[in-house]
């Protein structure tokens, strides 16, 4: 079986913009491609996990989150990095009701794992908010990680995060992880 790096989107790959909708916004995260590329060099995948509540809120479309990550691809491909398979949540619970893919829930995380073979308990969450971090634990990851771009800065000024890892960004999360350190 394989191992992952889950990552969350926004914030961790991409810079923050609240409910990015258009490809022309969508910037990288500096350090992102030559995180990508210490993922794969350790014979680890790297899968994007994002909820997208934009779209049960009318305010984009399906389409339009696929054409962020055409975006996204083509950015990383310039740069010489991918992801590997890019799942997300179009729902919100106060648009559409209870899903089962909503981070916190690990439902991204486990259609993942069975469409990739990964084994999650070798597998490593990366994400900005705490809902990622539940994700990866729900899933059985045997490593998460708050990094502190995106909401993460945020979340780490006021949230007690005793037990938590916590990194700068994602490559710092990737370099610390195969330092052994998490």
């Amino acid at each position: 079986m394989k191992q992952a790096f889950f990552l969350d989107r926004d914030g961790v790959i991409n810079v923050e913009v609240d409910y990015l909708s258009d490809p022309d916004k969508a910037e990288l995260i500096p350090g992102v491609p030559e995180a990508l590329r210490e993922i794969h060099a350790h014979g680890f995948l790297a899968i994007v996990v994002t909820n997208q509540s934009g779209v049960a809120r009318g305010m984009y479309t399906q389409n339009e989150v696929n054409a962020v990550h055409r975006r996204i691809d083509e950015l990383l491909a310039a740069a010489g990095a991918k992801v590997d398979g890019w799942y997300f949540c179009p729902h919100h619970p106060k648009h559409t009701g209870p899903c089962d893919c909503r981070k916190p829930a690990p439902g991204m995380l486990l259609q993942a794992a069975r469409e990739h073979e990964i084994d999650l308990a070798n597998s490593v969450m990366v994400g900005d908010r705490l809902s990622d971090l539940e994700a990866g634990r729900a899933a059985g990851c045997r490593t998460v990680w708050l990094i502190k771009t995106g909401y993460g800065a945020e979340v780490v000024r006021t949230t007690d995060l005793t037990g938590v890892n916590v990194a700068e960004d994602l490559a710092d999360a990737v370099r610390r992880t195969f330092a052994g350190e998490a």
